[in-house]
């Protein structure tokens, strides 16, 4: 939030300088002086900074992935692109919505702002709608009384950071008709869950890495303002190198 206050600020004050130079001071300048440098930067920056605003604000924004609440779906040091016109256009900053374009659906992964700290961003995937009866009892997730499916893939491997998480059971999850791979830690105890029933502009969303996530289960829901966009894509992977298997995949 800090850099996206900086950007806007340096947005609004190059723009209110570029045209105190480009209608005031110009036209009164001897036509071989020189252009004061705060003007001259101000003017040469100022597109180049709008332009990275609106991108950054109303079409897509980049993260990077620093903690290992998704695997297997995201893994530490991946760099994502959000999309960040999924859930509805919002000014910089403030967060007011313009322009509604929809709302999340199950199953989505989605980057908001933690309701308890809204200065972090956190990411995880959308469990439970607005009126939805959510249930995690025994590592077994339940919505609205009908039990989500598991079905075991066998023992997760992988390289780098994630490393510390290879031996743990990974699963295909029927999340009532979105599937996607999890994981379970059969050594850590179950965070059971009895029953939540979502607020209305609300969402429950939990991390992939089920036993390993820091999510609704624990703090509770998060609001619709507080959502920043749907993750899609996966532009680079570090984690000590480059891994290329990783550049290009679509998050689902």
């Amino acid at each position: 939030m800090l850099f996206e206050i900086i950007l806007t600020l340096a947005v609004v004050i190059g723009g209110i300088l570029a045209a105190i130079d480009k209608w005031v001071l110009e036209p009164k300048r001897a036509s071989d002086a020189p252009m004061p440098v705060v003007m001259d930067y101000a003017r040469s920056l100022f597109p180049v900074l709008l332009i990275v605003l609106v991108l950054r604000s109303f079409v897509v924004e980049p993260f990077r992935i620093p903690s290992g609440s998704m695997y297997p779906t995201l893994h530490i040091g991946d760099f994502i692109l959000v999309n960040k016109a999924s859930y509805g256009i919002k000014l910089p900053v403030v967060y007011t919505k313009v322009i509604d374009t929809g709302a999340p659906e199950r199953g989505d992964v989605v980057v908001f702002r933690y309701p308890v700290e809204p200065d972090k961003d956190y990411i995880k995937r959308v469990v439970g709608l607005p009126g939805d009866r959510i249930s995690y009892i025994n590592k077994t997730l339940m919505i609205n009384g009908e039990l989500v499916k598991q079905q075991a893939v066998g023992r997760y491997e992988t390289e780098g950071s994630g490393a510390v998480l290879n031996g743990t059971m990974e699963l295909t999850e029927d999340l009532l008709g979105v599937t996607h791979n999890i994981l379970i830690d059969k050594d850590r105890p179950p965070s059971d869950l009895i029953e939540a029933v979502v607020p209305e502009g609300h969402y429950f969303m939990v991390g992939d890495n089920r036993d390993h996530s820091y999510d609704s289960r624990y703090w509770g829901f998060v609001p619709e303002e507080n959502l920043k966009g749907k993750a899609f894509f996966i532009w680079m992977h570090f984690d000590g190198g480059v891994n290329t298997d990783r550049i290009g995949k679509s998050i689902h």
